[in-house]
């Protein structure tokens, strides 16, 4: 099995993969080319998950062989770039790099922390809640975490000689690492535009004939992620603590960087009241009837007119251009998919095997089941790809409600991103800075797991149930 290891025999895996679909026999109800298409959309994620290549090149390998097979035509492939939803995505990647290069992060940052720093506890909520302050408007975990996050709880565990090299990760990095790492998943899991992921899930939705509004998905999640943000820190306070707890320098140290930056400059003003436009319009934007993807352009449009933001720094956000090409192409064949049947016949299939079950217990098991199997995954986007829409489809043909099933999918599909350090962009970035053990890393993940989700399934459900999602 060695040779599975290199790149071209990982590559030979995934085209053996996507043979065997195309060359066995075609389901009874299942169209020839629903079924070719499956082959090649399964060896797609398989080469997310085994990463031979970047992602955006597995998306144009895929691309290409589904013209080169006659499945689509070029023009009906390629008429995914004109998707409104991954325009959206790519403004709020191009706007979230004003809040990094303006300096605004850091300074609401060290805001947080002058007001919460005086113990390590507290710091750990200042940290979280600058995440939580830029998750509605920065749908890269990778940019929130590595470009404002990061920064600060470094500066912060350097302060106190909390490193790796000297041995000391304990005195407050490694605990300050785990309160970040655990609470971005609850933060992206908030809101429609926090993760990148979370508007392919209302696509793929909307696919399904059900519409997710940015004010839907925020009112839904509110509730269990606010008490899974107060509670996360306090557990890992408990079970995995700090050697140092109190820490009243470090409000000062906050106070002086602060002073540091000086007053508000113009240009963290204009990224200040575009955040504040952006969110106040993706809330209102049903009733204003102001579609989500214009709200984005014209949040970009300001800061490019200002200056704020230069061209060179949109055409250099290279994971801004990287998303959207594998975006098109996976929600390309993820929607043909559905169209030519394959999801509603796969759903109505393994609905069968549960026939007679009542759908809450059967929602709950197909919950964990899939929020589990993202052990198996390296990419929260691959998961989506290969699992939400048959998941969704089985739950519904049971007889779950379907506007419940598609939110709560759609959350389940950030929270298993706080599991392994390879679970989503974030986790190799905190994991790299090696103030955690790699067996240590897992086991909090699994351990944290058996709160967070119970919180979700049962706190969260008695939400949904006064919002009448069931």
């Amino acid at each position: 099995m060695a040779i599975f290891r290199t790149r071209l025999g990982k590559l030979l895996l995934i085209l053996l993969i996507g043979a065997g679909i195309w060359l066995s026999p075609v389901p009874q109800g299942v169209k020839p080319e629903a079924w070719h298409l499956l082959a090649i959309f399964t060896a797609t994620v398989v080469g997310l998950i085994l990463s031979p290549y970047p992602l955006g090149a597995m998306a144009i390998f895929s691309l290409t062989m589904v013209a080169a097979c006659g499945l689509l035509s070029v023009d009906a492939v390629l008429a995914g770039f004109a998707d409104s939803t991954i325009w959206m995505i790519a403004c709020a990647f191009f706007i979230s790099r004003g809040f990094i290069k303006t300096g605004f992060g850091k300074r609401v940052g060290y805001l947080f922390i002058r007001l919460l720093g005086h113990n390590t506890l507290g710091l750990a909520y200042g940290l979280v809640l600058t995440d939580l302050i830029f998750a509605p408007a920065m749908p890269s975990t990778s940019a929130r975490c590595g470009g404002i996050i990061t920064p600060l709880f470094r500066s912060i565990a350097e302060a106190y000689e909390s490193t790796p090299e000297r041995g000391t990760e304990r005195k407050i990095g490694a605990f300050l690492v785990q309160c970040v790492f655990q609470c971005n998943a609850i933060t992206c899991a908030m809101f429609l535009t926090s993760m990148a992921g979370n508007p392919m899930v209302a696509k793929l939705a909307g696919g399904m004939g059900l519409t997710i509004t940015w004010t839907d998905w925020a009112i839904a999640a509110i509730v269990p992620g606010l008490i899974s943000l107060a509670v996360i820190p306090l557990l890992l306070y408990r079970f995995y603590p700090p050697e140092l707890k109190r820490t009243p320098e470090m409000r000062q140290i906050a106070a002086e960087k602060l002073r540091e930056m000086g007053k508000l400059s113009r240009n963290e003003w204009i990224v200040l009241c575009v955040f504040l436009g952006l969110v106040g319009l993706w809330v209102l934007g049903s009733s204003l009837q102001i579609n989500a993807t214009l709200t984005a352009f014209l949040g970009l449009s300001v800061l490019l007119l200002t200056g704020a933001l230069t061209w060179d720094d949109v055409i250099g956000e290279k994971e801004a251009w990287h998303t959207v090409v594998w975006f098109a192409v996976l929600l390309t064949l993820a929607n043909q998919l559905n169209k030519l049947g394959f999801i509603s016949w796969f759903g109505g299939l393994i609905a069968g095997y549960v026939q007679g079950m009542h759908w809450l217990p059967m929602l709950g098991i197909l919950l964990l089941a899939y929020y589990y199997t993202h052990y198996m995954m390296a990419s929260a986007i691959a998961h989506i790809s290969a699992m939400y829409a048959i998941f969704v489809s089985i739950a519904i043909a049971a007889g779950a409600p379907p506007m419940l099933t598609v939110l709560v999918f759609g959350m389940f599909s950030n929270l298993y991103m706080a599991t392994t350090h390879y679970s989503g962009g974030p986790a190799p970035i905190l994991f790299g800075c090696n103030y955690i053990p790699l067996a240590t890393w897992w086991k909090i993940g699994f351990l944290l797991s058996l709160v967070v989700i119970p919180i979700w399934l049962i706190i969260g459900s008695s939400w949904w149930k006064v919002l009448g999602f069931w």
